[in-house]
C-alpha cells in the first residue's frame, strides 16, 4: 500500500500507485479518518464489513456524525463493544487542555474467559477497576515504563476491557506532541506517531495511575459514538504481544484495527 496524508484544508492528498481515489461510504466520510500506512498483518487476519484496501475521506476537524455516549454503550458483552470502539473519539481536559483522539486500534480481553486477560485468575488490587461498573478507564503500569488505559465493558462483576493501541489526534495535537517529547529527540514525532501504540496513547492524553478509576460520564473525560450506530470496515487478527494460551491466533483473534489508519500500531507476536 502506498501512503497517504492529510493536507491542511482537510482534503484527501493521496500520494499512491496502489489506490485510486476515495472509496466514500457517507459513515467514513463523516468520522474523517486518515488515509495512510497499512501495518504489518500478523496470520489469520480477517477483513470485517469491507474490501482491503478501501480508502477514507479526511475531513477530520469535526465531530461531524459522532455525540456523546451513555453507559450503555460499554453495558455488553466486551467482543461487542470492542470493534464499535474504531472511528469513536475519546476526549480528556485537565489543567493542560484537552486531547481528542479518534481510536482507530483495540484489543478486546474478556476476563475468566481469556488467558490473555490480567483478570484471568481473579480480581487483584491491581485490576479491581476491571470488576467494576462499565464506562470507566483501566489504567495500569507495565515493562516498568508506560502506562496503558483500557475502558471497561460488561456488567458490573465482568472483568472485561478494551486496551486503547492507537488512534489519531483530532484535537490538541500541539499538547499531545508536549507530552510525547518530553525526551530530546533528533526528529519531531509525525503527528501518525503520536498516540501509535497503548504507552504513547495514555502519554497523549498525560494519563497514569492516578486516572484508574476514573469515570467517563464525569470529570475529565467525554466518549463520541456515532449516531447511527455504524460499525466501520475493519480487520481483525490476534493481539500483539501476548504469549501462552491467549496468543492463541485461532482462539483469540481480538485485535480490531482500521487497515488504513497511519496510526496502527505494528503487529509482534508474543512468545509461545
Amino acid at each position: 500500500m502506498g501512503e497517504s496524508r492529510l493536507n491542511c484544508d482537510g482534503e484527501c492528498a493521496l500520494r499512491t500507485e496502489a489506490v485510486q481515489g476515495c472509496h466514500r461510504s457517507p459513515r467514513a466520510c463523516r468520522i474523517g479518518l486518515l488515509h495512510g500506512y497499512v501495518p504489518s498483518v500478523p496470520p489469520l487476519v480477517r477483513f470485517r464489513g469491507g474490501l482491503r484496501g478501501s480508502a477514507y475521506d479526511c475531513g477530520m476537524a469535526d465531530f461531524d456524525g459522532l455525540r456523546p455516549a451513555s453507559r450503555s454503550f460499554f453495558a455488553r458483552d466486551v467482543l461487542e463493544v470492542a470493534p464499535e470502539l474504531l472511528g469513536c473519539v475519546l476526549q480528556r481536559t485537565d489543567t493542560d487542555g484537552t486531547v481528542s483522539l479518534r481510536i482507530t486500534e483495540v484489543e478486546a480481553y474478556a476476563g475468566e474467559r481469556d488467558p490473555g486477560a490480567h483478570s484471568y485468575r481473579g480480581r487483584t488490587n491491581r485490576n479491581k477497576t476491571m470488576f467494576g461498573p462499565p464506562g470507566h478507564v483501566y489504567c495500569y503500569f507495565t515493562y516498568g515504563m508506560h502506562h496503558a488505559l483500557n475502558l471497561v465493558a460488561g456488567q458490573l462483576g465482568q472483568p472485561y476491557g478494551c486496551l486503547i493501541r492507537a488512534g489519531d489526534v483530532i484535537m490538541g495535537a500541539e499538547l499531545a506532541r508536549v507530552r510525547r517529547e518530553v525526551k530530546p529527540r533528533k526528529y519531531s514525532l509525525p503527528d501518525r506517531g503520536l498516540a501509535r501504540g497503548p504507552g504513547c496513547v495514555a502519554q497523549s492524553f498525560g494519563a497514569n495511575l492516578s486516572n484508574d478509576g476514573d469515570d467517563l460520564f464525569g470529570g475529565q473525560w467525554q466518549f463520541f459514538a456515532p449516531d447511527d450506530g455504524a460499525v466501520l470496515p475493519h480487520a481483525t487478527g490476534p493481539r500483539v504481544g501476548v504469549s501462552g494460551p491467549g496468543g492463541d491466533a485461532m482462539a483469540f483473534p481480538w485485535r480490531y484495527w482500521l487497515s488504513e489508519a497511519s496510526s496502527v500500531s505494528t503487529y509482534k507476536a508474543g512468545r509461545m
